[in-house]
């Protein structure tokens, strides 16, 4: 990771003492600034019973719909064919990068399951795979306009990504589901 992007949680992620309890929470608004985002929220779950849940989200304004949970749940069995962007991650595809929900691909994006489940127009589902399992989703988004996701954005989300998939694997894990 390029230590001059997240230099306030580079050396936190790098330490074998801190939690991914103790990172998250400032992963989320590191990158929220860095990019520029109206909220990032971060979707763990189990790959072996599909449960999951959102225990960190970062809003830029109390306007941004928090989408937070406390418990974990189980996917809904048809989450995958509604939502290609899940599909994807599931495959443990590279992430994607969505510059305007309203214009993308329908094979990539299903454009009313994001307005409704999301609101957001523009977004990066960033996938946190390990040994060919998806273990979670770093969601980046904007709500009132389009994106042009730059070079140097998709080379944050790839170095954060990278970095934090252990992170993901522990939280799971440690919670026993």
């Amino acid at each position: 990771m390029n230590d001059s992007i997240l230099p306030e949680i580079q050396d936190q992620i790098s330490s074998q003492k801190q939690t991914p309890e103790a990172i998250f929470p400032l992963l989320m608004r590191a990158v929220g600034e860095n990019l520029n985002c109206d909220r990032v929220f971060l979707y763990l779950r189990n790959p072996e019973t599909q449960t999951g849940k959102v225990p960190y989200c970062w809003c830029r304004k109390s306007k941004y719909p928090d989408v937070t949970t406390v418990e974990w749940k189980k996917e809904p069995a048809s989450l995958a064919q509604e939502d290609p962007l899940f599909a994807a991650a599931l495959r443990t595809e590279p992430s994607i990068f969505v510059e305007d929900v309203e214009t993308a691909n329908p094979e990539i994006v299903n454009k009313d399951f994001e307005a409704k489940e999301f609101g957001h127009r523009a977004l990066i589902h960033a996938h946190l795979c390990s040994d060919g399992l998806l273990w979670g989703v770093l969601q980046p988004c904007v709500f009132d306009r389009p994106r042009v996701w730059t070079y140097v954005d998709r080379e944050l989300i790839a170095a954060v990504t990278k970095k934090i998939a252990p992170l993901a694997v522990a939280y799971v894990t440690a919670a026993q589901l």
